[in-house]
């Protein structure tokens, strides 16, 4: 009896708690605009906040083409990777929250998927990414009038890990930028500044220099400042902007892009979530037609799939919900309700065949299990397949549909089956 009352307890409270995690945040949440109560910012609800999808909230979607024809085979993931992190550095340069850059594979083609929730104008979204910015240094420079040429030195903006903006104490605070590059960047970098000490090493962004430094000194270790007194702090963080848009191991070309209209998208999440709960209503109303008491413990069991599904959903790091996301998770509500059927069915051959109560649920359960999991395997395998070898919307599909399944296995076989021990009433013979 002890443990029967703990498990309800541990339920409730674990129940409670899941709802309060998934409500979305009265502000700065696209969920908020559509649900008429205004919701409490709680420490559970503003903690990890929900990342919809562009066809949930609108915003703009851009694809480039990744040149990777200079790039030895054994360096293409690093390379892409490190392109794939670039970006998201820019993205955020100019206050885009929580951009999402995927790495898209097709074949030996390499692309980059940039989802910009929240922004509309794609000319600007294609803007602050900028087009295919590349970086390098000169030495032995020449100006002419208002041109600038200099010798290549092979240092590049790939060999540059990081530029931030510091600070120099001299008296007062100065501005100065600071440059980290790589082991190749810094051996580069060292060789350079030997045998420039007292000269101009310029850097140029796509062939316009943005910065000429006069060496000091012979520069070790790969870290390196530019400081002066005509930088100011506006100067040096755009100085800074402009590096790290050109730290890119390979070259890249805008290929694609879509526009989602934010009140459209808006408006397509209201219905979903009204069709939703529609649906679960009516799914409920009928179960409990049908099986009476076992009905109403399938029913409770079913909004608390829902509850946890969502709760587990909203703590998977860097989960973004979306459109295809949502329609594989009603897919495994289905699934979820398709288990407590078969189970309720085997309980009532059982009962024919002359048992009662809590024996015949738990020959029930434990005949249908085998069917449930095997099916339920059977869909994972499928999930996992489409994960791996699929992208984009499928790919988000699948990963709800996997979890979702997963979540279905363990609620059949922990809480709707102590749920209907507890009220399944006792064994006769």
């Amino acid at each position: 009896m002890k443990n029967k009352i703990f498990f309800l307890i541990l339920l409730i409270v674990a129940t409670v708690a899941s709802v309060f995690f998934i409500l979305p945040s009265s502000t700065g949440e696209e969920v908020s605009e559509i649900i008429p109560v205004k919701i409490p910012n709680l420490f559970l609800n503003e903690f990890l906040p929900w990342r919809l999808g562009l066809d949930l909230v609108g915003g703009t979607a851009l694809v480039y083409d990744i040149d990777l024809t200079d790039v030895p085979r054994e360096k293409v993931e690093s390379v892409t990777n490190g392109l794939r992190d670039v970006i998201e550095r820019r993205v955020d340069l100019y206050g885009v929250a929580e951009p999402r850059v995927r790495i898209i594979t097709q074949g030996e083609r390499k692309q980059l998927l940039v989802e910009l929730a929240g922004i509309n104008d794609i000319g600007a979204a294609a803007q602050e990414i900028g087009e295919t910015p590349f970086l390098n240094f000169g030495e032995n420079c020449v100006i002419t009038e208002d041109t600038m040429t200099c010798d290549p030195t092979g240092l590049s903006g790939k060999h540059i890990e990081r530029a931030s903006v510091a600070t120099d104490q001299l008296g007062i605070i100065m501005p100065v930028v600071s440059l980290n590059f790589n082991d190749e960047g810094s051996r580069l970098f060292e060789e350079i500044t030997a045998r420039n000490v007292g000269k101009q090493v310029a850097i140029f962004l796509d062939g316009v220099p943005i910065s000429a430094p006069v060496v000091q000194e012979k520069i070790i270790g790969g870290n390196a400042q530019i400081s002066g007194e005509g930088i100011t702090l506006e100067s040096a963080h755009e100085l800074v902007e402009r590096l790290n848009a050109g730290a890119l191991a390979a070259p890249i070309r805008l290929v694609s892009q879509r526009a989602v209209n934010a009140t459209a998208a808006v408006d397509s999440l209201y219905r979903i979530l009204l069709a939703g709960a529609i649906s679960i209503l009516l799914v409920i109303i009928f179960i409990i037609a049908v099986y009476k008491k076992n009905g109403i413990i399938a029913g409770i069991s079913l909004l608390l799939y829902v509850i946890f599904s969502l709760a587990i959903f909203k703590l998977i790091p860097g989960f973004t919900l979306s459109l295809s996301g949502i329609t594989g998770f009603i897919l495994s509500i289905g699934a979820a309700l398709d288990a407590n059927i078969l189970i309720f069915e085997r309980t009532k051959e059982e009962s024919r065949q002359g048992a009662r109560g809590l024996a015949a649920m738990e020959s029930g359960f434990k005949f249908a299990w085998s069917s449930i999991r095997d099916s339920n395997i059977s869909t994972i395998l499928t999930a996992l397949v489409l994960f791996y070898f699929t992208t984009g919307f499928v790919q988000g599909f699948a990963l709800t549909l996997l979890v979702g399944i997963l979540i279905n296995l363990a609620m059949t076989y922990i809480v709707t089956r102590n749920l209907l021990k507890i009220f399944s009433g006792k064994a006769t013979k």
